[in-house]
């Protein structure tokens, strides 16, 4: 039988009501891959595909030297709007106020 929401039940009861909260608002997403975004949560689903607006992205890319010296370098890349297929998100967090 289903459950019957009377409004007393806290406000995130599952792991995606998390996300749910966060609508509208720039969220910080880590990816596979040593990428990480941050942007404006326009739209998730049960299989945590998002839509981004307004998004930067990062990626960390090791350069390896003649010298066995490893550098990292960034990469960064802005775009208007993004669709971030789920199976690559591994972390989508609220983004601080700044």
């Amino acid at each position: 039988m289903a459950d019957i929401d009377d409004g007393t039940s806290a406000p995130a009861s599952e792991p995606l009501d998390l996300v749910r909260l966060c609508l509208d608002e720039v969220v910080f997403v880590k990816l596979r891959g040593d990428r990480e975004l941050k942007g404006r949560l326009h739209a998730y689903d049960s299989h945590c595909n998002l839509v981004l607006g307004d998004v930067e992205e990062t990626v960390y890319v090791v350069d390896e030297d003649d010298e066995d010296e490893e550098a990292v370098k960034t990469i960064s890349k802005k775009s208007e709007m993004l669709f971030v297929r789920g199976d690559s998100v591994v972390l989508i967090s609220p983004q601080s106020p700044s």
